[in-house]
């Protein structure tokens, strides 16, 4: 006798937000195409479920400055054009399929190159006239740094619908107002803390800024550093939303190329540990499938580095959301 088994759909009471980066001429800007990213009605790929309106995006991440300290088998693919932004970011696009450029202001670090606001400046417009993709700008890392170049680089790319970061609850101020003024979405970067994740967001409400122009930053680890608790973090934060947290409610954003090639699984060569096998494929391999893992946690927003990576990433997208392999 046959068993009828229940209906195990979960209908969720709301949907994530959609945030839309970049502007096309029509909405004011000069790129070729914007990409909107949320959205959703139920949890990561579940089809049969709800809607899943928008894929993730996938970035591809370029410096300011030379990436002297990367290892060999990620700097060997931008060995020539490395120097140049513009040029780095055209051929990540071109060749590699990078649906977003993710600028990484690295050279305004006072503790390295210390580059002055006016050169993060002409570092942004250098991709923004190389390439038709959204533009993400990602600061040092040095608060009262990052305070001092946005400002200029916030008003030279107006209009050009950017997304800016990151906010923290220790210093969201100055970029919050400047995104708003300026017509940018923000990033909201915690710690791997729900309540910390939903405080941030709420400072920059109460600074006047939209919920609805957020993309949440949880913090990433790379695959075997603590990316359990980063996805758990994540799903519930999906969850939250799911259920009508408006406050938790955004598209989230996962930086795995830096966190990745961190590792010495990623770094080691091939003379170090034999056993690991080929360092060529190896840290390739490991951002590949750390960028697997947060597809399931939630992750609307991949930023990666090496190309292999991004090939192999935007083919399990696809698969993800029904089309062909």
């Amino acid at each position: 006798m046959a068993v009828k088994l229940p209906d195990v759909k979960h209908n969720w009471s709301h949907k994530r937000n959609t945030v839309t980066i970049g502007a096309t001429r029509d909405a004011g800007g000069t790129r070729n195409h914007s990409i909107q990213v949320g959205g959703e009605s139920t949890l990561p790929f579940y089809h049969f479920e709800g809607d899943i309106p928008n894929p993730p995006a996938v970035a591809m991440e370029v410096w300011d400055i030379p990436p002297e300290d990367w290892p060999e088998p990620i700097r060997e693919p931008f060995q020539e054009v490395g120097h140049t932004p513009g040029e780095w970011a055209r051929k990540c696009v071109e060749e590699y399929g990078a649906e977003c450029i993710c600028l990484r202001l690295k050279g305004c670090d006072p503790h390295g190159a210390n580059r002055s606001p006016e050169e993060a400046v002409l570092s942004a417009k250098s991709i923004l006239e190389s390439v038709g993709v959204p533009l993400i700008v990602w600061g040092c890392g040095n608060d009262e740094k990052d305070n001092d170049v946005f400002p200029l680089l916030a008003e030279a790319i107006a209009g050009e619908n950017c997304l800016l970061g990151t906010i923290t609850q220790d210093n969201y101020k100055t970029l919050t107002a400047l995104c708003t003024a300026y017509g940018h979405k923000l990033i909201a970067e915690s710690p791997v803390d729900i309540n910390i994740a939903k405080q941030v967001n709420i400072l920059a409400l109460d600074a006047g800024f939209p919920l609805e122009n957020i993309v949440i930053y949880p913090t990433s680890g790379a695959l075997g550093y603590g990316i359990e608790y980063v996805y758990s973090i994540m799903e519930r934060s999906t969850i939250a939303g799911l259920r009508g947290d408006k406050a938790m409610a955004m598209p989230i954003l996962c930086d795995i190329g830096i966190e990745v090639w961190k590792t010495k699984e990623a770094r080691a060569s091939q003379d170090e540990i034999p056993e690991w096998g080929d360092a060529n494929r190896r840290g390739a391999l490991w951002e590949a499938t750390t960028a697997y893992v947060y597809l399931l946690a939630g992750a609307d927003i991949l930023i990666l580095r090496h190309p292999e990576a991004v090939q192999a990433v935007k083919t399990f997208i696809k698969k993800l959301m029904g089309g062909e392999s």
